[in-house]
């Protein structure tokens, strides 16, 4: 027969493991909290300023984007802490059956050999420019759920969405992100665009290795892509002036600020990006302008090398079509000898080949450019 002392002891002990399994937690679980993750080490990154890794051990990877966004990566059969706060999204390992609106995302999950986990696209198959999203479309393997302001949540639900990997354009449709989370979805933002180095946004590719369990190969394939380019990045700048624009339909002409990324790609390239010191106060992803013609001209008059953006109107076949678009551009030194560019549809979409386009552009300011280039094509 038990004695008292006995039973109080036992009813103590059952209120404390009732109580361990109210909270989710017992003595001996081992079982961290929020409060008590440490980062162990830091994924190294290079270039990129818009998110950190840090790993924290137990198979727990928190990920800072943004500055202030954040996420908890939780390796498959770890367990995820106590008192994680609301505002920070978890994402469970494996990551499955992505609805994937951010377009310059598909490339990197393209280079880690991981399409088979995208599973819906806001993108039609006639918007990708990426041979491989194409074919995954085609074949049935990645469905068409709607652009990033209107997706179609029934598919969505019913194809068991594991993660929303959204542009920083959901941000304009705010209920949008309010909706996939209150569904069970969680939605991760990518700030790739927010980088003015484009080796920035390449790197990227170590945040979504880390969401596939693939860190040591994006590390490997970055530091591949960069090995590769950085023969171009040691020469000396060739002093010839280069300009990327695209004339609108109201006839103003649309131009990079000078912080923007593809301003800086053509300076590494070795060129100096004009018009020089462009900006309109304002600081957004996309870092565009328009200004009127006039202005264009005696910026860009004298420029060695012309590129024009075809992924505004489509790509342009000829010189004349170009010049049907502003008579002035006739005067333009590029034109007169022969040195006008037009970047292909696929230059966008590419985002593990900044570096390459590094390279073509030094190619044309070197005059070594083939004839059969990746994303550039000469205008005659």
């Amino acid at each position: 027969m038990r004695t008292a002392v006995q039973r109080h002891g036992v009813l103590a002990l059952s209120a404390v493991l009732l109580l361990g399994l109210l909270t989710g937690c017992t003595g001996h679980s081992g079982e961290k909290s929020w409060s008590e993750l440490t980062p162990q080490s830091t994924t190294e990154l290079k270039y990129a300023k818009q998110f950190r890794i840090e790993d924290c051990g137990d198979g727990l990877r928190r990920i800072t984007i943004a500055q202030d966004r954040q996420y908890l990566l939780v390796q498959e059969g770890a367990q995820i802490p106590a008192g994680v706060p609301e505002e920070v999204t978890v994402l469970q390992q494996p990551i499955q059956n992505i609805y994937l609106t951010a377009t310059a995302a598909m490339d990197l999950f393209r280079a880690l050999d991981g399409l088979d986990v995208i599973r819906l696209s806001g993108t039609k198959e006639s918007g990708w420019y990426l041979p491989e999203a194409q074919q995954a479309m085609e074949a049935g393997d990645i469905l068409y759920a709607g652009k990033y302001s209107a997706p179609d949540y029934e598919l969505i639900l019913a194809q068991k969405c594991g993660l929303a990997v959204e542009s920083t354009m959901i941000y304009h449709n705010p209920e949008v992100k309010e909706q996939l989370e209150s569904l069970g979805i969680p939605v991760l933002v990518d700030y790739s665009s927010y980088e003015s180095d484009p080796l920035g946004r390449m790197e990227w590719i170590k945040l979504y290795g880390a969401l596939l369990g693939k860190e040591e190969e994006a590390a490997r394939i970055f530091d591949e892509e960069v090995a590769a380019v950085q023969p171009v990045l040691n020469q000396t700048n060739t002093g010839k002036t280069v300009a990327f624009f695209y004339i609108t339909n109201t006839g103003t002409v649309n131009v990079r600020k000078s912080s923007d990324y593809l301003a800086q790609l053509i300076r590494m390239a070795g060129g100096v990006y004009v018009p020089e010191n462009q900006s309109d106060g304002e600081e957004n992803a996309l870092s565009t302008m328009n200004i009127d013609m006039e202005s264009f001209y005696a910026a860009a008059h004298d420029a060695d090398v012309l590129i024009y953006n075809s992924t505004v109107d489509g790509e342009l076949a000829s010189l004349d079509e170009l010049l049907k678009k502003s008579e002035l551009l006739a005067d333009f030194k590029a034109v007169q000898n022969g040195n006008v560019w037009c970047t292909g549809k696929n230059m966008f979409q590419s985002s593990m080949s900044l570096g390459r386009m590094i390279q073509e552009i030094n190619a044309v300011l070197t005059q070594q450019a083939p004839d059969g280039l990746t994303y550039l094509y000469r205008l005659s």
